[in-house]
């Protein structure tokens, strides 16, 4: 009986590590998506919101860039594909389409992987590789 009961702990504490699991990368995935989503967009309010301090200068600055163009998504999803200590590392697919005075460029959106951390509750991007 307490081999079963030892048993049923642990199966009980996989299942709830997993579930863990699941919504800390839910919130990684959701944060990326927003931040690419508002560089899109070019809603810098979102894009300050959605990264952490030490990288809000540099998101500013590529929103910035997007400036003179109209940016829109194609085919766009991210996943986590891992991690690296206490940061979620996520990776999208897709393209951003930039387009500028009729011509059209796109951007391929599998190139980077993005670092998310969280702080206070909240997931933030915070750097790319």
């Amino acid at each position: 009986m307490r081999y079963l009961t030892i048993l049923s702990m642990l199966g009980l504490g996989i299942l709830l590590s997993a579930c863990g699991s699941a919504s800390n990368s839910t919130g990684a995935v959701d944060a990326v998506e927003g931040y690419v989503n508002a560089l899109a967009s070019n809603d810098e309010a979102s894009l300050s919101a959605l990264s952490c301090a030490e990288w809000e200068t540099n998101a500013l600055t590529e929103l910035d860039s997007l400036q003179a163009v109209t940016a829109s998504l194609e085919s766009f999803s991210c996943q986590q594909s891992g991690t690296d200590g206490d940061t979620a590392l996520v990776d999208c697919e897709g393209k951003m389409i930039l387009s500028y005075n009729g011509e059209d460029q796109e951007l391929d959106l599998s190139n980077r992987t993005y670092q998310v951390v969280e702080q206070s509750g909240s997931w933030l991007v915070c750097g790319t590789q």
